[in-house]
């Protein structure tokens, strides 16, 4: 959403307790952001998969994924703004929270008008001061009619929005990263998948051709993801690409 010509930063608050995120609702609304919500930390997770999410707000005790299951998970997609807001006071939670991701840690009853002075802070930090040339060219790469956006983990192409889940993002951010290298099967997987990879398996064929239903004009014919028979996959060089759209 915009407001004038100003987009609206969009806040995930992901609480088991209803009245938490009515409270919250009334303050950053009022501050012209845009909420959503969750009530546990799987549904929240779905949101972000879904949604360009500027900053989280996140309780730790929640049923279906905890706050630090839930940390832990952004955090290998993402690299947005998260605030803990927690009933745990104790210095063992702060310090794994932030040991883990969060960037702050609240802790409840709290005062909602902190609260946002907090979300502005974090928001201010990360997308503000952080903003120079150099910092611009690398939240984005551009390739072929494609633009992966590293700060909300989504893809546009040809400006069009494509939700991607966080395993397609990092199999498209590797690629892109690095357009024209062959990538095998086992760098692919300890890359991605952060573990060692033991036997040949169908997991990194389906999560490719998922990828490829979303980024291929015909996934049949791929122009950007190609399979390099008996070594790996690799991603077209931008010279490539810009030669068949001509």
């Amino acid at each position: 959403m915009q407001e004038g010509n100003r987009v609206r930063k969009k806040i995930l608050i992901a609480d088991d307790e209803p009245d938490i995120i009515e409270l919250l609702r009334i303050f950053l609304e009022s501050e012209q952001f845009e909420l959503i919500e969750a009530h546990d930390g799987q549904a929240a997770w779905e949101l972000i998969e879904r949604h360009q999410v500027d900053l989280a707000v996140i309780d730790i005790m929640m049923p279906r994924m905890d706050g630090f299951q839930l940390i832990q998970q952004i955090r290998k997609a993402c690299k947005m703004p998260i605030i803990i807001l927690s009933a745990r006071n104790e210095d063992v939670d702060k310090i794994k929270g932030l040991g883990i991701g969060a960037d702050d840690y609240m802790t409840k009853p709290f005062n909602p008008l902190e609260c946002v002075a907090r979300i502005k802070a974090q928001l201010r930090r990360y997308y503000e001061f952080n903003d120079s040339g150099a910092g611009d060219a690398d939240a984005v790469t551009s390739i072929g009619g494609l633009t992966l956006d590293h700060r909300a983990c989504l893809l546009y192409k040809r400006g069009q929005p494509v939700a991607l889940s966080a395993t397609e993002y990092k199999l498209l951010k590797m690629f892109t990263d690095e357009p024209g290298r062959i990538f095998t099967k086992k760098q692919i997987f300890e890359r991605v998948w952060g573990d060692t990879y033991i036997a040949d398996d169908n997991t990194i064929m389906v999560q490719i051709s998922r990828l490829r239903d979303k980024i291929e004009d015909n996934p049949r014919s791929p122009v950007y993801l190609k399979n390099i028979r008996g070594l790996g996959y690799r991603f077209a060089k931008r010279e490539e690409l810009d030669e068949q759209t001509k």
